[in-house]
C-alpha cells in the first residue's frame, strides 16, 4: 500500500481585525471624497468578514459590493480588469453572469495580498467606478502600511536568543 502523503499550506489568513482596519479606511476615504458607500470585506474563500453601509449609500449597491469583493478575492485579480476583457466578442465575454450572477466585471473590487498570497477582497459601490477604485485602494493600503518588514517577520535564530538573555541577566 503506498505510503499517504499529507500536504498542507502555511499562507497567511486575513484576521477580523484586519478586515476591521481595511474597512475603517475604506470608510474615512469615501467620507473625504463625499461620497457614502456600501463596503463590503471578505476573506479568500469570498465569504463576508464586514460590511459597512454608509448612510446615504445607494440600497441597490449592496449586493454589488459583496459581490465586487467576493470576484476580486476568488478570481485573485481587480474586477476592473474584467470590463476590459468581458465585453461581447472578448475573451471573457459571458463571464458576468456566471456563478450565478455574482461575477463582477465593473470596477471597485480588489485583491487584498499578503506576501503574495491572497488573502481576501475589497469590494466598495455607490459612486463612480473611479472612486469605488479609490475608496477600495485606501482599504487595501491601509493593511500593507501595517504589514511587518520582512526582516522584523524573521524567527530569531539561537544566537540572537543567546544575546537577549544575556542582556537581560
Amino acid at each position: 500500500m503506498p505510503k499517504i502523503t499529507y500536504v498542507t499550506t502555511d499562507n497567511p489568513r486575513l484576521t477580523l481585525q484586519g478586515a476591521r482596519l481595511i474597512m475603517a479606511a475604506a470608510a474615512r476615504k469615501a467620507a473625504s471624497i463625499g461620497v457614502p458607500m456600501d463596503i463590503a470585506v471578505v476573506d479568500e474563500g469570498g465569504h463576508l468578514l464586514v460590511f459597512n453601509r454608509m448612510d446615504g449609500a445607494k440600497l441597490s449597491s449592496i449586493d454589488i459590493a459583496v459581490s465586487k469583493a467576493w470576484t476580486a478575492a476568488c478570481a485573485r485579480r481587480p474586477t476592473h480588469e474584467y470590463a476590459e476583457i468581458a465585453g461581447p466578442g472578448k475573451p471573457a465575454f459571458g463571464i458576468h453572469v456566471s456563478n450565478q450572477g455574482r461575477f463582477m466585471i465593473v470596477g471597485g473590487g480588489l485583491p487584498i495580498a499578503v506576501g503574495g498570497f491572497v488573502v481576501g477582497g475589497i469590494g466598495c459601490s455607490s459612486g463612480t467606478v473611479q472612486q469605488d477604485r479609490e475608496v477600495a485602494m485606501a482599504g487595501v493600503q491601509a493593511l500593507n502600511g501595517r504589514m511587518p518588514s520582512p526582516r522584523a517577520r524573521r524567527r530569531p535564530t539561537a544566537r540572537s536568543r543567546g544575546r537577549r538573555r544575556s542582556a537581560r541577566a
